[in-house]
């Protein structure tokens, strides 16, 4: 469970001007960010717009992780969605899934469950998932946050739930995680700007966004805190709380993969409809704020 704790990485996805997979620049970001210190890589998460992927394009945004990774870090796959019938079947059939070490499932989106709806859905995921489990909380995405409780009923009802990616940016609702969870169970933040917060609390870790262009700072950042190092941690938090900001200016993946291809890691900013590229301005401003960090 442990090797889940620190930063993990939620992978974008480059594309190239006609909307195809950029394989070289997804390599050549695998490399930048294990060489930056990540501790584990997340593929197929909300920043790396599998939503808009076809089953086949996911299968080989996996195999060229997989591929570039090595072996080096743990690898998180992303699956969930609104039908817990599909998304079972999708356990039992995807053979991509045994390349990973652990899955990433969100809250159904659009239905809006009630909180047992939700329990039940997981409950289904627990018993069916080949890999350990980590629930993920995005009611800015869902249009449903799964409370405490609720959290709390499904760490202490399964094993295999290993811990919750909390995007809530609700602290009174981390902090009740945190002080309710059994041993076996991480809260790991889900945004960025509140992680050094919620790791001064009992927070194990982060999937980031930031990480994925500047990932030896913000490795950083959270191994300090991990260790109770605050003093040194805080100064790298307010030195890149104005590129946490700016990143989700005008939505992520866009922010994020315009840092990237300012700062040179990936060919091509390009996002799939109906998602769309930044504005110049924000292009700018991110290119400015990036380049600066040592």
């Amino acid at each position: 469970m442990k090797k889940f704790s620190g930063v993990g990485v939620a992978l974008v996805t480059p594309f190239d001007e006609q909307g195809r997979i950029d394989e070289p620049s997804l390599r050549n970001l695998v490399d930048y960010v294990i060489d930056g210190g990540v501790d584990y890589l997340v593929a197929l998460g909300t920043t790396s717009e599998a939503a808009t992927m076809s089953v086949e394009e996911r299968a080989r945004v996996v195999r060229i992780i997989v591929e570039q990774n090595q072996g080096r870090l743990p690898i998180v796959l992303g699956i969930g969605g609104n039908n817990t019938a599909q998304v079972v079947q999708d356990l039992s059939s995807l053979p991509y899934l045994q390349q990973g070490d652990a899955i990433l499932s969100v809250t159904p989106y659009y239905n809006k469950p009630s909180q047992q709806g939700l329990y039940n859905h997981f409950k289904m995921i627990a018993e069916y998932a080949p890999l350990p489990v980590i629930l993920y909380n995005v009611p800015g995405r869902t249009s449903v946050n799964m409370t405490a409780d609720t959290t709390l009923r499904l760490a202490r009802d399964f094993e295999n739930i290993i811990a919750i990616k909390e995007a809530s940016g609700n602290l009174d609702q981390s902090t009740a995680i945190i002080a309710g969870m059994p041993e076996n169970f991480m809260l790991l933040s889900g945004d960025d700007g509140i992680t050094l917060p919620l790791l001064s609390i009992g927070g194990s870790g982060v999937i980031s966004v930031i990480a994925n262009v500047l990932p030896a700072e913000f490795s950083s950042m959270v191994h300090l805190a991990l260790d109770e190092e605050y003093s040194e941690a805080r100064h790298i938090h307010l030195r890149l709380a104005p590129v946490c900001k700016a990143l989700f200016e005008e939505g992520n993946p866009a922010g994020i993969k315009a840092a990237l291809h300012a700062k040179g890691i990936i060919a091509c900013g390009k996002l799939r409809d109906p998602l769309c590229s930044v504005s110049s301005a924000l292009y700018e401003k991110l290119s400015s704020l990036v380049c600066r960090q040592h």
